[in-house]
């Protein structure tokens, strides 16, 4: 396929103080005219970073066919200390910020808005979001607070800050960042985990983790699965066994390409997928109206 070159660019944060480093790689093959579908990609750390840089991911889905934006939002590395740290909780006794989805979360949709501004050749329309790990919590909490997004895909994310901080191999990493404990504070936990506004989820879900993951047990997806299914919302859920946290960059081949559909095309609701047979071993829960579900499919690998 034939490799597309990402374009820099820069947003105004919403906070006043700085610039959003951006990206946005388009189709190669996209003819003139086309309007083309998008995916907003969100990074893992949250302190990490995307650059200029050649990335396997966005060129796979470039190829198939999307527009991926993505950016360095508050909490990314890579400007100052302050930056990175803008998203402790408020309740944090040194250097409070607004919280997981506070600022982070009005800086990537600054930038979905500017490169929707800039190209109008991106289709409103049909725009997914997807992430994993923390990219995968920052997708769970948007599409509890925003129906914009016609699918989503939540990979191998944290979505009970609460239950993370005692199941992860990491355990203790909260009280860290967010300087306060679930036992003295369970409050700020729950108000910034995604299971706090599951209800309030109509966009259509793929779940993707592996139950080998000690980063982000694999609980924090059951979590979420289990609560969309009983309240009767459109979600598919992958498990793939035998893998950890890292089993989209350095997983089986037969994981990493199972959990991806075989084919692609525009639909109504985004992008609809085949999503083929599924790998040896690998786990697929949810009904058989999911189309929806699994059109984030192909943005997640």
């Amino acid at each position: 396929m034939p490799s597309a070159r990402p374009e820099h660019f820069t947003v105004p944060s919403p906070a006043g103080d700085g610039e959003i480093d951006a990206w946005l790689v388009h189709p190669a093959d996209a003819s003139d005219g086309e309007q083309v579908p998008v995916l907003l990609s969100i990074h893992g750390g949250p302190m990490s970073q995307y650059g200029n840089s050649w990335f396997d991911e966005f060129q796979l889905w470039a190829g198939a066919g999307y527009a991926v934006v993505y950016c360095n939002p508050h909490g990314s590395t890579g400007r100052t200390e302050a930056w990175a740290r803008a998203i402790r909780p408020p309740e944090a006794p040194e250097a409070p910020g607004t919280g997981w989805g506070g600022s982070d979360t009005e800086d990537v949709l600054a930038v979905l808005d500017a490169a929707l501004d800039r190209d109008p050749s991106l289709d409103r329309e049909r725009v997914g979001v997807l992430g994993g790990s923390y990219g995968g919590y920052l997708t769970s909490w948007l599409v509890g607070h925003t129906d914009r997004f016609a699918a989503a895909c939540s990979e191998r994310a944290c979505n009970n800050l609460e239950s993370e901080e005692w199941s992860s191999d990491s355990a203790g990493y909260f009280h860290y960042k967010f300087g306060v404990t679930h036992l003295d504070r369970p409050d700020v936990y729950r108000r910034m985990s995604p299971m706090s506004y599951v209800r309030d989820i109509d966009t259509p879900m793929l779940i993707l983790h592996a139950e080998d993951d000690l980063r982000c047990h694999v609980e924090q997806a059951d979590q979420l699965f289990v609560a969309l299914r009983m309240l009767g919302k459109p979600v598919e859920y992958w498990r793939f066994p035998a893998e950890g946290h890292e089993m989209s960059r350095s997983g089986s081949p037969r994981h990493r390409g199972g959990s991806a559909p075989r084919s692609s095309s525009t639909g109504s609701a985004g992008t609809s997928a085949d999503a083929g047979p599924s790998s040896p071993g690998t786990t697929r829960r949810g009904g058989s109206d999911l189309s929806r579900a699994r059109s984030a499919a192909s943005s997640c690998r």
